[in-house]
């Protein structure tokens, strides 16, 4: 009887022990994950304003160029048109952007009134939280710039018209590869979906631009 009470005891104890190294191995592996995560949405506010500003300048001022110079072959008036389209571009961005925050700040604020009435004490930490509208104007506004100060500096010493533009082509087009890589890696996007999305977008905008103004300028006698 006493060997059998020994053997029952020494059972009880071998199960009691199972259970509690079961829980040990679950809870590292519920905690294993979380050291690699990453939240890239965090990222999402300031790496649009500046990829989508230096890619719309880029874009919008190598069009405007191309359309230009699809129909004129003075140097000067590309630059001009050039120039123009990176300060209009620049404020248009700024201004933009600026009525954007404000009215995201606006629905945030009034979200927290509605939310933390009762807790007045908290209103300075979560003041700090709230996107700022004037460094989102300056942001998108030097990222425009950025981008489209590269195809100027690209046709400016270039007296060849056709050779200009197939410059101001290439270099567009690298610059867009690079915004489309450099999004990606910070996004944690794909690489080469993004930068050929970004690309072929550029691709777009430049062809459709040089076509129509090309074909107005033929239609009514403007190419010299």
């Amino acid at each position: 009887m006493a060997a059998s009470q020994t053997l029952q005891l020494s059972s009880l104890n071998n199960v009691e022990i199972l259970p509690i190294q079961v829980i040990d191995i679950e809870e590292n592996k519920i905690q294993e994950p979380a050291v690699d995560e990453f939240d890239y949405s965090q990222r999402g506010q300031w790496l649009r304003a500046a990829v989508l500003g230096a890619n719309d300048g880029l874009v919008s001022v190598a069009s405007l160029m191309m359309g230009v110079a699809s129909v004129k072959n003075d140097i000067k008036a590309v630059m001009v048109a050039g120039f123009a389209g990176l300060v209009a571009g620049a404020c248009s961005m700024a201004i933009g952007e600026f009525v954007s925050v404000c009215t995201q700040r606006d629905v945030e604020i009034s979200q927290m009134k509605r939310d933390k009435r009762e807790r007045s004490l908290e209103s300075d930490e979560n003041d700090e939280k709230l996107p700022n509208p004037g460094q989102a104007a300056v942001a998108s506004a030097l990222a425009f710039a950025v981008g489209a100060v590269l195809p100027l500096l690209a046709a400016a010493f270039i007296k060849q018209p056709k050779v200009r533009m197939a410059v101001v082509f290439v270099v567009a087009s690298v610059a867009l590869v690079a915004f489309g890589v450099v999004g990606a890696l910070l996004g944690g996007t794909p690489v080469v979906k993004s930068s050929a999305r970004v690309l072929v977008g550029g691709w777009m905008a430049m062809g459709t631009t040089f076509g129509l103004t090309k074909l107005i300028g033929i239609d009514h006698g403007m190419q010299i």
